[in-house]
């Protein structure tokens, strides 16, 4: 390990500037945190290094890492953080903002839920959810936590499997009076299809989804799984459509059952260092709890079939 001198003490403000870089991954959005600009971040890191005799930050192709004296500093930072709370504050409340991003569903029917339990503890701390469907950012960016579907092949963070749910086939009562139902896997080609739009899915499991019909027809397609949802109710087709968003609608018919459930995973993706921040942890152990509530809701129960 690098020796100091006795006189370059590292600065507690530097130190809690590296906790912001090594958190968020890039100087920008630590500037935005802490209310300083870009320029001063790098100052008070390149001061850090110099006090403890080397690099605390590498450029990698996600942003800044942290070597292995950066995360011996992150550990004496977060010491700090934890102190300074300790001495401003009179509770035990939790306060600042986390940042996630989640699916359009899984922002609706379960982070918020989720969130707002810690709030009802908690109200000074804020949560901002940014909805997208997309694969885990290789660049961590500004988020703190990300939900997405499918495994996620990730560097310098942590992945976590939340639970399953289930996507299957919907058609309103409406578009089945008129056009009739399907029996078979066979018969799906005379019906079109209502789901994503096929050429910008980025998500490798929701792409492969309808392979059980690839001869299907599209008709309304959508980034948003809301409009899926809607667009089914008012007769565009069959929508393959997560459970837990169609089963709401008494409107919807579930179409073979048996035949077409296609499970898939949520995973939560953090960097480690985020992952210790104590909003950040009651955030997650609320969506999981959450997640592990709603089981039997987000498998769907099969129903026989109406049509």
């Amino acid at each position: 390990m690098p020796v100091t001198s006795a006189t370059a003490r590292p600065n507690p403000d530097d130190l809690l500037v590296l906790l912001a870089v090594g958190r968020t991954g890039r100087y920008v959005s630590a500037a935005e945190e802490l209310g300083i600009n870009h320029t001063t971040i790098s100052r008070r890191i390149a001061a850090l290094e110099h006090a403890l005799g080397g690099r605390v930050l590498t450029r990698g192709a996600g942003g800044w890492e942290l070597t292995d004296l950066g995360r011996e500093a992150l550990a004496a930072a977060e010491a700090i953080e934890s102190a300074v709370r300790s001495l401003t504050s009179t509770t035990t409340s939790l306060e600042g903002v986390v940042r996630m991003s989640a699916t359009d569903g899984f922002s609706a029917y379960l982070a918020a839920p989720a969130v707002a339990a810690v709030q009802r503890t908690h109200p000074k701390l804020a949560v901002e959810i940014i909805t997208a469907t997309r694969r885990a950012s290789l660049q961590r960016s500004s988020m703190d936590l990300e939900v997405v579907v499918g495994k996620p092949q990730v560097r310098r963070a942590e992945a976590i499997p939340l639970g399953d749910y289930t996507l299957g086939l919907y058609a309103s009562h409406e578009y089945a009076a008129a056009r009739g139902l399907p029996h078979s896997i066979e018969d799906l080609t005379a019906h079109p299809l209502v789901y994503f739009i096929d050429s910008i899915l980025q998500v490798d499991d929701l792409d492969l989804a309808p392979s059980f019909a690839p001869t299907m027809r599209e008709s309304i397609t959508s980034t948003n799984v809301f409009v899926h949802v809607e667009a089914t109710r008012a007769a565009a087709g069959l929508g393959l459509l997560p459970c837990f968003m169609a089963d709401r609608h008494s409107d919807l018919i579930r179409v073979l059952p048996e035949l077409v459930a296609v499970r898939l995973t949520y995973w939560l993706v953090s960097r480690a260092e985020t992952l210790r921040r104590p909003e950040v942890t009651a955030i997650v152990d609320s969506l999981r709890r959450e997640v592990r509530s709603r089981r039997t809701m987000l498998l769907g129960t099969p129903a026989p079939n109406s049509g």
